[in-house]
């Protein structure tokens, strides 16, 4: 199977602003500094403040507790990341997702031409 795509010259992370609760979001980080190492963990958007003393603060939970029907507040396990609405360009909608890995793959292949 072949499947072409243009790869972007930019990553587009989606804004705080167009997160929905609920829905299944991407979060795609880097383990090196030459951008060649990626990690990329599903992550649903479960609301803003949920503390009773936040301001600006963003709550993902990890897609498979999700799933599971594990909620905010429960006593069950799950892993919540919170993060300021400054700080979220690292959050992908999928497709984007895909477009920054995407890119990755051209730099290591770059790399392995160069040597």
């Amino acid at each position: 199977m072949r499947f072409e795509r243009e790869a972007p010259a930019f990553a587009e992370p989606i804004s705080a602003a167009e997160l929905k609760v609920g829905s299944v979001y991407f979060a795609v980080q880097y383990f090196d500094d030459d951008l060649l190492t990626p990690g990329m963990e599903a992550l649903v958007f479960v609301g803003r403040n949920l503390g009773s003393e936040d301001t600006d603060q963003l709550y993902f939970q990890d897609a498979g507790s999700y799933r599971d029907g594990v909620r905010f507040g429960s006593a069950k396990d799950a892993v919540f990341h919170v993060q300021s609405e400054n700080e979220v360009n690292h959050i992908f909608e999928y497709e984007r997702a895909v477009d920054v890995l995407l890119r990755c793959l051209l730099r290591r292949r770059e790399r392995a031409a160069r040597g």
